[in-house]
């Protein structure tokens, strides 16, 4: 209820500064269970979320803040981009709100601590002595921007949190690493599916594929052949995109991934596509856009078992959550499911 009158605050200062003093917010604040599982409760890959909404990549880029994320009443939280080596990412600016369209555009390149201080950080929700875990908690991994082997790069973020993560996402869908992309092409995506299949272990954690909203006809065909041959659990649909609908901001013409409203449409499209292409043979993840529980269950409809927000909590702060949660469950109920299972891919 704070939040409308905090926010004019925040927008006053930079960007990433006011991200900055998000992250140490949510660090200080009291601790607060995660959600139980409930009417909501799905169950992929193995896993049982006790909700389908989780907090995307890119929030919480070094793991500092996942169980207090997880207490505002996400079902999962997916830290990252991490990668191998602390890197620094791309020079400021890099974050820029478009607050007349509700988006963002980022080209933040990665910017992080390494695998050695992410790891560390998680280890720590383990030594509460619980077991499972307290919450649902993935690792998004990338490569380093200098990397001499991006694969390398991918099975050691693999390696480096098999025993802290609940799930591990192959991000190679950012457009703020020089030639990141190129991996979702068909030579390159198949080298590096087979890499990390051939690398994994009875027991490892479940491995998710992100991919960009920016694809070609034939694109998602070859995607999802590819991840169903290599055992992929799950396809994140999708991220940032270097296209550029009609935007008001004065920062419009920034370079970089735009996220937040004007997404939407698109993210939307394109999971439908991979539905259409994959039927029901692989579970996705809705991502892009999403702002409401009207967003998140049109997702949902179009074959999403889960979807992920960010952008959004830029604008409507840490209730957002619980509110979609509460819509979610009357949609659900009003449209005659007794399920979100029972609702994926039902439009």
């Amino acid at each position: 209820m704070l939040f409308p009158l905090i926010r004019p605050a925040l927008f006053a200062l930079d960007s990433e500064r006011a991200h900055r003093l998000t992250i140490e917010t949510l660090r200080l604040s009291p601790a607060r269970r995660p959600p139980e599982p409930g009417p909501l409760a799905v169950e992929i890959a193995g896993l049982r979320f006790p909700n389908p909404l989780g907090m995307a990549a890119g929030f919480d880029k070094d793991a500092e803040v996942p169980d207090a994320l997880l207490g505002l009443g996400f079902g999962f939280v997916e830290v990252g981009s991490i990668t191998p080596r602390p890197q620094d990412g791309n020079p400021r600016p890099r974050l820029f709100r478009l607050a007349e369209d509700r988006a963002v555009i980022n080209r933040m390149g990665f910017n992080n601590a390494g695998i050695e201080a992410a790891h560390r950080r998680l280890l720590k929700r383990d030594d509460t002595g619980r077991t499972p875990r307290r919450g649902i908690v993935g690792v998004n991994v990338g490569a380093n921007k200098e990397a001499a082997d991006r694969v390398a790069d991918y099975l050691a973020g693999i390696t480096g949190f098999s025993a802290v993560a609940d799930y591990i996402t192959v991000n190679i869908s950012s457009p703020n690493t020089p030639g990141l992309r190129d991996l979702q092409a068909g030579g390159e995506l198949e080298r590096l599916l087979a890499a990390i299949s051939g690398h994994r272990s009875d027991g490892d954690p479940p491995v998710f594929l992100k991919v960009a909203p920016d694809l070609a006809a034939g694109d998602h065909e070859r995607i999802v052949r590819g991840a169903l041959d290599h055992g992929i659990a799950a396809l994140i649909v999708a991220n940032t995109t270097v296209s550029r609908p009609e935007l008001r901001s004065r920062h419009a013409g920034e370079t970089g991934g735009l996220s937040g409203a004007p997404l939407a449409p698109l993210a939307l499209e394109q999971l439908r596509t991979f539905r259409a292409v994959a039927g029901d043979a692989i579970p996705l993840v809705g991502v892009g856009g999403i702002g409401s529980a009207e967003d998140a269950w049109a997702r949902i409809r179009a074959g999403a078992s889960l979807v992920q927000l960010y952008s959004a909590m830029v604008y409507e702060g840490p209730g957002l959550p619980r509110r979609i949660l509460h819509g979610l469950e009357r949609l659900m109920r009003r449209d005659g499911f007794n399920s979100i299972a029972e609702a994926v891919g039902s439009e």
